[in-house]
């Protein structure tokens, strides 16, 4: 099929409302994926108290949820290729009850961790199914914004989890204080996160599933029956043919296929999405939500003000995610992911010089003034400002249309579990480096790296805008002859 037939396939109708109502199903996995990152950050320290256990160990309990995300986003993509986008879906919704109830359950560090690990599983599948499918779904000319709904409901998660975390908190008095049932409040807070994935688990069986999937796995009448629904009977008929011109037809989708046929090679733009993963772990972000009540008392706040302090960051984090859905398919990925890089680096550079100029407490603690902390407050929220409209939600729209329609699903699994070993060393990381080189040079390393993510943006990643999933497939092959 021609690009001129692709093009007039775009400009069919499509229903809209359908699109919609199919990539919110899919996003409230990302919901589920921010509300289990943020739980977290109100209960380091009260988890610490009630498992007794030292720094290294509240460490890796906090951290332990990261190693099951790059497990379950490794598996998730493969087995979503092998069994559907939707069944792997369901999976993640009974997995997030699971460990919610568990964690809240759990009466030492190591139950605590097999539990944070079966969410970690969901998280990272999650992170992986929702950009696949809404990007298999969703009209080349919205699907950036479609795709950046993924992140906006991960950081509604996140500012939910935030919300929850305060509002208990103010109920009971502290992370540690019983609330109801004779429960502490930093168990309500896990079991909390029951409601939405319970919410998840029952609409999932009111959405189809993908189009592309089913074409791959041989099913080409029942992706013609879900593409009518979205779009019309000539131009789902259309885009089923188009569908099958960018598959083998001697082998359905595998991880083996992500090594070009010609030269026997990773294909360069794995290696591309590889760097977008990493690259938005190694700025920090995930710092600021996990450790963002640990981080701002070691700044001399409260514990309240802390909370409340993660309450105002998560209503920036939504704010210009919402500017990103608008710009995403207006200025394109590229623009949006350079322009992040800078601005990011340049908060975290002001940040490393406020926190390393800062005299310290008896106890280590920093002592700011209250116009420096003020200072502090908002370079922190003009970095998530930049992060939210930028790196947040284009390198999930990127790893979701990417990639060729052959080895989308093996791809996706790579990179997400590079994604997420990245933001487990990072996570891991920072109470050492707090510890032994303190907020300032920690900063510091992590704005190096914004500015590392503006070159690799520069030189190595493609715009995607506006084009169809098919169109870039096409190109993706041409590209393997070449360099054969």
């Amino acid at each position: 099929m021609s690009k001129n037939d692709t093009k007039e396939i775009e400009k069919e109708e499509y229903n809209l409302p359908k699109v919609i109502f199919l990539a919110t199903v899919a996003a409230i996995g990302g919901f589920l994926f921010g509300f289990d990152s943020g739980v977290i950050n109100g209960t380091v320290d009260a988890l610490q108290l009630s498992f007794n256990s030292d720094a290294a160990t509240t460490g890796f309990n906090v951290a332990s949820v990261l190693l099951g995300c790059a497990i379950g986003a490794f598996f998730a993509g493969t087995l979503a290729d092998k069994y559907g986008r939707k069944p792997m879906m369901v999976v993640t919704a009974l997995l997030f009850i699971i460990s919610a109830l568990g964690s809240g359950l759990s009466t030492g560090s190591i139950e605590f961790v097999i539990y944070r690990l079966l969410g970690g599983f969901a998280v990272g599948a999650a992170s992986i199914l929702a950009p696949a499918y809404i990007s298999e779904i969703a009209p080349a000319k919205i699907r950036g914004s479609l795709a950046t709904l993924q992140q906006l409901m991960i950081v509604i998660g996140l500012f939910a989890a935030f919300m929850s975390n305060y509002w208990l908190v103010g109920l009971s008095g502290g992370a540690s204080e019983v609330l109801w049932g004779d429960f502490q409040t930093w168990q309500w807070m896990f079991w909390m996160e029951i409601v939405p994935a319970s919410i998840f688990l029952i609409v999932l069986f009111f959405i189809p599933e993908s189009p592309r999937y089913l074409v791959a796995a041989g099913k080409s009448d029942l992706a013609n029956k879900v593409l009518s629904k979205i779009s019309n009977v000539k131009a789902a008929a259309a885009k089923v043919l188009d569908i099958q011109s960018t598959l083998r037809e001697d082998s359905k989708p595998k991880l083996k296929d992500i090594i070009s046929k010609y030269s026997g090679k990773v294909h360069p733009l794995v290696w591309a999405g590889l760097g977008l993963a990493v690259l938005q772990q190694l700025t920090g972000i995930n710092v600021i939500f996990y450790y963002g009540a640990t981080l701002w008392k070691a700044a001399g706040f409260t514990e309240a003000d802390a909370l409340l302090t993660n309450v105002i960051s998560g209503s920036v984090n939504i704010f210009f995610t919402i500017i990103a859905i608008i710009l995403v398919d207006k200025l394109g990925r590229k623009p949006l992911l350079l322009i992040g890089s800078l601005g990011q680096a340049v908060m975290l550079g002001i940040l490393a010089y406020i926190f390393s100029t800062a005299s310290l407490d008896t106890n280590g603690n920093l002592i700011l003034s209250d116009s420096v902390g003020v200072y502090a407050l908002i370079s922190a929220n003009a970095y998530i400002a930049f992060f939210a409209f930028s790196w947040g939600p284009v390198m999930w729209v990127m790893l979701g249309e990417m990639f060729p329609n052959q080895f989308r699903g093996a791809a996706l699994a790579l990179c997400g579990l590079a994604q997420w070993l990245a933001n487990f060393g990072i996570t891991m990381s920072f109470p050492i480096m707090l510890k032994n080189m303190g907020l300032g040079a920690s900063y510091g390393v992590y704005a190096f790296f914004g500015i590392v993510a503006y070159f690799f943006v520069k030189f190595f990643i493609k715009e995607t805008k506006g084009r169809t999933l098919e169109d870039m497939s096409r190109e993706q092959l041409e590209d393997d002859k070449k360099l054969a």
